[in-house]
């Protein structure tokens, strides 16, 4: 598939420098990548594609409101507290 006459022209292109053992060595791993490719366009794929059914949204669960955790257990180990908040150094 791949020589490497095709090869050093490909990395003239690219603005790529091999050597005569990188370039061989390089001829051989695209030689490798289409005989995959090949292998891949050969695959059946009259399969339909999995789908996600619909969601029916009445048999989710409903929002219930609960309380949170208190905000003064929450702060009481925090460094510096402002309005009821964390107050962290400004990251610019």
């Amino acid at each position: 598939m791949f020589d490497e006459k095709l090869t050093a022209h490909l990395a003239e292109l690219s603005k790529l420098e091999f050597t005569e053992a990188e370039l061989a060595e390089m001829t051989r791993d695209m030689t490798d990548i289409i005989g995959l490719m090949d292998k891949v366009c050969g695959f059946e794929n009259s399969v339909k594609p999995y789908t996600l059914d619909a969601v029916d949204y009445k048999d989710l669960r409903g929002d219930e409101y609960t309380d949170s955790y208190p905000s003064a257990d929450i702060l009481k180990n925090a460094g510096n507290v402002k309005n009821d908040s964390f107050v962290v150094p400004k990251v610019v």
